[in-house]
């Protein structure tokens, strides 16, 4: 799996959480935009630079400008997390981290979201922020866990149907049309749960510090 890290202009990530995927062989860091004003703050230097930098800081773009590879885009028909995810598309990655994706803009917080279904046949999005971390899936799958560990499910239309096996609340043939159902904080009843999907993308949202202790987060 050929996979990259994506930092964006949100909450500060976890250092901790970005030498835990460099150590596990994510060899490449993407700034986007503002992204590099974290990236700073956390003495890493991200091999690219992307975006229109109007959100990056002077003084951080001024440091990075003999050491990372800087790429401007002045166009504005996409977000900067857009233009560093086109660029990944371009270079053959297969998975994206996506860290700092979310924050205190709600809007932008929504629309990376969005982005994670709007490129899902381009490139898998896997989402990193505070104590969870995001998966989408399309297709029937068997994922490991640990007994009683927390899981999420989110759905997006009712054409989407799920049958869940191993969880503590069973889906059966289940629709969870956002806004009107969900399937927050269901557990894990052993070190397996098994998930039928058919009809669309679902998200799978699990805990961070169980996935890491486990070593699964780069095998779901």
């Amino acid at each position: 799996m050929k996979a990259c890290i994506i930092i964006a202009n949100g909450d500060k990530p976890s250092k901790q959480n970005i030498n835990y995927l460099i150590k596990n062989d994510v060899e490449t860091i993407i700034a986007a935009d503002g992204g590099a004003n974290s990236c700073y703050k956390l003495g890493i230097t991200p091999q690219y630079i992307i975006g229109d930098f109007d959100s990056i800081s002077p003084d951080v773009l001024d440091y990075y400008k003999d050491k990372s590879e800087l790429i401007k885009y002045t166009r504005q028909n996409d977000t900067d997390v857009e233009k560093a995810l086109k660029f990944a598309i371009r270079k053959k990655y297969e998975t994206v981290y996506l860290l700092g994706g979310t924050g205190d803009r709600l809007d932008h917080s929504i629309c990376n979201l969005g982005i994670v279904l709007k490129f899902f046949a381009k490139i898998r999005i896997i989402i990193i922020h505070g104590k969870t971390v995001l998966f989408p899936y399309n297709k029937d799958v068997k994922l490991q866990s640990t007994h009683n560990e927390t899981i999420s499910l989110y759905a997006f239309n009712a054409d989407t149907k799920i049958t869940s096996k191993g969880l503590k609340y069973p889906l059966r043939n289940t629709q969870l049309p956002f806004g009107e159902k969900e399937s927050t904080s269901n557990v894990a009843l052993a070190d397996s749960f098994e998930l039928k999907i058919s009809g669309g993308i679902i998200f799978v949202i699990r805990e961070l510090k169980e996935m890491k202790r486990n070593g699964l987060l780069l095998k779901s």
